[in-house]
């Protein structure tokens, strides 16, 4: 899993810095994320897939589907 945030967030030329200021943690908190070291809270992960635009399987490793499911109506 780990590998993907920091894959997914290279891919949109984003620092650690930039990245931790969308999810509104400290970069070493986001850091900590990308190398495995700390487990990624369920908001967190909520807003990392939000902002790839991916499901949280996706980043969780349950699928190598990166789209999107589609989101209920409410």
């Amino acid at each position: 899993m780990y590998h993907r945030i920091r894959d997914l967030r290279e891919d949109k030329d984003i620092t650690q810095i930039q990245m931790a200021k969308i999810l509104y943690c400290s970069q070493s908190i986001y850091s900590s994320y990308e190398r495995g070291e700390a487990n990624i809270p369920t908001q967190i992960l909520i807003r990392l897939a939000q902002f790839h635009n991916t499901s949280t399987d996706y980043l969780l490793g349950l699928t190598d589907i990166s789209t999107p499911y589609k989101r209920k109506k409410t």
